[in-house]
């Protein structure tokens, strides 16, 4: 840990217990799915993007690590706000509960709404629509100007056959570390760090 780099942007991803955060971020940083446990505290995660290195922390939904949570968002510049597509109690919560906490992060902080599950939802399960997804998102921005993002930070997901999940990771790079198409070829693909910390503020290694 004594040669850790120092990260050039912070990443937090938030939202309610068994949304699939941390499955979220493992399809990413391994390119595969796995069945998580719930995340105790939060973990970290350290990732190259080009010369760039983005540290990506993972935080517990349960909401007795809330005020955890709040000391976690500090100094972050973009937030990912998952819920579950088939659940509008944890799209409701992204507003009422978890928003709030982000008065710790940056000013100009990235706020990304991200639906996750979207293989197991059907026309009769889905309880968020798209547009829905979109507003919350544009409305959770106006402090920023947006305008050189394709389209309103928000993303459905899919943990098991990884759709989008590439792709929302790589805007919010982009967007916050710009680099060329060179650069982004070059970039190391594995992380370049992965540990847990806990409640506790103990260490120890996992993906989860």
């Amino acid at each position: 840990m004594a040669n850790k780099k120092k990260a050039d942007l912070k990443v937090i991803i938030m939202g309610d217990f068994a949304v699939g955060k941390t499955s979220l971020i493992c399809r990413y940083i391994e390119g595969k799915f796995k069945t998580q446990e719930p995340t105790i505290g939060a973990a970290f995660f350290l990732k190259q993007w080009g010369p760039y290195n983005v540290a990506v922390w993972d935080t517990a939904g349960d909401e007795r690590y809330t005020g955890l949570s709040n000391f976690y968002c500090r100094n972050a510049g973009v937030a990912i706000l998952a819920y579950d597509i088939s659940s509008d109690k944890s799209f409701e919560s992204l507003w009422a509960r978890f928003n709030p906490l982000l008065s710790a992060a940056h000013e100009d902080c990235l706020r990304v709404v991200v639906g996750t599950k979207l293989d197991q939802v059907t026309p009769t399960s889905r309880a968020v629509t798209i547009e829905e997804g979109v507003k919350l998102a544009k409305e959770l921005n106006e402090h920023l100007d947006i305008s050189k993002l394709l389209k309103a930070p928000y993303f459905e997901t899919s943990s098991l056959n990884g759709h989008n999940v590439k792709e929302l990771f790589e805007c919010i790079f982009q967007y916050r570390l710009p680099i060329s198409d060179g650069d982004r070829t070059r970039q190391v693909k594995d992380t370049v760090d992965l540990y847990e910390t806990g409640s506790s503020g103990s260490k120890k290694g996992g993906c989860c």
